[in-house]
């Protein structure tokens, strides 16, 4: 391509630097400049945005936003506008760019700045407060396109972006007293659901884990991309955070690790390949998930021998179960004996 105008040059330089500027160095400008939050590529549309409380998984494309949990209520100001930067940068380096010719040459440039594209869905794993609190703010952010591609009227409590979860996550965020607006929107009831077209060019998927970190558990498949955005059945940061006050059971976590394990496939020898984001903590591979499946395995059988040898919960903490994965996830030194009393209470619960 001739290139004779100097406008025309440094709008093309100008264009080819946004290419390394505008995705490579977002996680680094946008953690100086909204408080701790990045923006972090994984593979294809997917993106991990982190500092917000836990991870929450973006899709970003032509179709709008697609988010897998909100993070904490308190942040949730900060996220609308990392995402709104965000995307409105992703836009104008996609936006279609204007032909010019004549002159002695010809060429093509930005035609200007685009509006963001709006949150569409929004994708609860868990009833956590750290997953669901931005719910309200984030929901109220968005947009529904109903027939005709008609943009939903944010003012109308029914409209602004979906929220989709198991139906259990539905009533426990109604016992919680969440807000209207950041309730689900959309509800299934059993294995799966899948989102009813494509969106950003690739299928996407939620999958149940019956009664793991909580009993209305989902961990999202992107299926083109091959990313598993996991929720906290993986937080590669600690021990499974599992309530059972709200249906939570160390069988179930393993359940659920297991069942991603089977759909994971690694690039080579167990690196790379299917990326896992986990609840938090940093992006994952197959030899990450085995790991943390294989540790908390291993307490399990540790803990549950104890029981049948009739040893007492005192007896069974100071034997030190966790002991040889302390250093890497218990955050305190209560957080390993907190992890066994939760195995503890699941394994020796009365099944009703």
């Amino acid at each position: 391509m001739k290139l004779s105008h100097p406008w025309l040059i440094a709008a093309t330089f100008a264009l080819a630097g946004f290419v390394f500027v505008g995705q490579s160095s977002f996680a680094q400008q946008d953690g100086a400049q909204n408080g701790g939050i990045e923006i972090i590529p994984v593979r294809g549309n997917v993106y991990l945005l982190a500092g917000a409380g836990a991870n929450i998984t973006l899709s970003v494309g032509p179709d709008g936003v697609l988010m897998v949990d909100t993070g904490s209520a308190d942040m949730s100001a900060k996220v609308i506008a990392a995402i709104n930067r965000f995307t409105r940068e992703m836009n104008t380096f996609r936006q279609p760019a204007k032909r010019y010719e004549g002159g002695g040459g010809s060429g093509t440039v930005l035609t200007g700045m685009v509006p963001p594209k709006p949150i569409r869905f929004i994708i609860n794993t868990n009833p956590l407060a750290d997953h669901t609190g931005g719910n309200p703010a984030l929901a109220a952010a968005g947009k529904t396109f109903t027939g005709g591609n008609v943009a939903g009227d944010l003012g109308d409590i029914g409209e602004g972006a979906a929220v989709l979860a198991h139906e259990n996550l539905l009533q426990r965020l109604s016992d919680a007293k969440m807000p209207t607006r950041g309730l689900p929107t959309e509800t299934y009831f059993g294995s799966q659901m899948k989102l009813s077209h494509f969106f950003n060019d690739e299928g996407v998927q939620l999958l149940h884990v019956p009664n793991a970190i909580t009993d209305a558990d989902s961990f999202v498949n992107f299926r083109v991309s091959d990313v598993i955005s996991s929720g906290d059945i993986f937080d590669f940061s600690g021990y499974p955070p599992i309530d059972l006050a709200r249906g939570g059971s160390v069988q179930g976590v393993l359940a659920g690790l297991n069942k991603m394990l089977e759909m994971v496939i690694p690039e080579f020898r167990s690196e790379g390949g299917t990326y896992v984001i986990p609840g938090h903590g940093r992006i994952c591979d197959m030899a990450d998930l085995a790991y943390y499946r294989d540790m908390v395995t291993i307490i399990r059988d540790r803990v549950q021998d104890g029981i049948k040898k009739n040893l007492t919960l005192d007896q069974i903490k100071a034997a030190r179960p966790t002991e040889d994965w302390d250093g890497r996830f218990a955050k305190l030194p209560t957080q390993a004996n907190t992890f066994v009393e939760v195995v503890y209470k699941s394994l020796t619960a009365v099944k009703k």
